[in-house]
């Protein structure tokens, strides 16, 4: 796996780079200090995976990530941020990080996440879970009559699934259908919701109480 790590802080920044170096399989391919940089070393390098800080001179994460997932596709972003607020979490899966962890993150949590973002999947610290949780609280609880956008019964449930961090395999053993079908699933949520990636249909079912 080859690994860009974006911070502003020069000692967060080298303190990652020895956690990805140790990890197996992992590479980082370049380091930079904020979202220009980061910029520039997915188009030299074409990472499988950036861990992106938020809060940056010049260019914040947010933009940098929305930039990278639109021109760089096969990219996908990890935040990590000392950041949990409900702006910066929305804000970062909005724009297409498919994982979002605190600082309080441990080696192995760090390693899950990047894991999970070369395979495509996101994937919350415990933090960002309990914020997400609590939006959804937060919401009117009556449930709407009908699934919003026109979603179907069973691309419902596997949008709540998504929202559970399941794979597609995962998925389909949940519902007790197969891989391919859950593929088809997904296709018509990303086009009925107008989502990108599964973090933007993660969030959209957030916002829509169906996770």
């Amino acid at each position: 796996m080859r690994v860009v790590v974006v911070d502003d802080q020069t000692l967060i920044r080298d303190g990652l780079i020895t956690i990805c170096e140790r990890l197996p399989d992992v590479e980082v391919v370049a380091a930079a200090g904020d979202g220009l940089q980061a910029l520039a070393a997915v188009a030299e390098h074409a990472p499988d995976v950036v861990v992106m800080d938020l809060r940056m001179p010049r260019m914040d994460g947010i933009e940098a990530t929305r930039r990278i997932t639109e021109g760089h596709p096969a990219t996908h972003v990890v935040v990590l941020t000392t950041f949990s607020d409900d702006e910066s979490i929305a804000e970062a899966l909005t724009v297409g990080a498919l994982g979002y962890l605190t600082k309080d993150a441990g080696r192995e949590d760090i390693e899950r996440a990047l894991r999970a973002a070369e395979r495509g999947l996101a994937l919350f610290d415990s933090v960002v879970h309990a914020r997400l949780a609590d939006l959804v609280r937060r919401r009117p609880t009556a449930a709407p009559a009908t699934s919003p956008d026109s979603l179907t019964e069973r691309e419902t449930e596997v949008l709540a699934c998504m929202a559970r961090g399941l794979s597609n395999r995962e998925i389909a053993d949940t519902l007790f259908v197969g891989e391919t079908t859950v593929k088809t699933h997904i296709n018509r949520i990303f086009t009925k919701t107008g989502s990108r990636d599964r973090s933007q249909a993660i969030v959209y079912a957030h916002r829509h109480g169906l996770a």
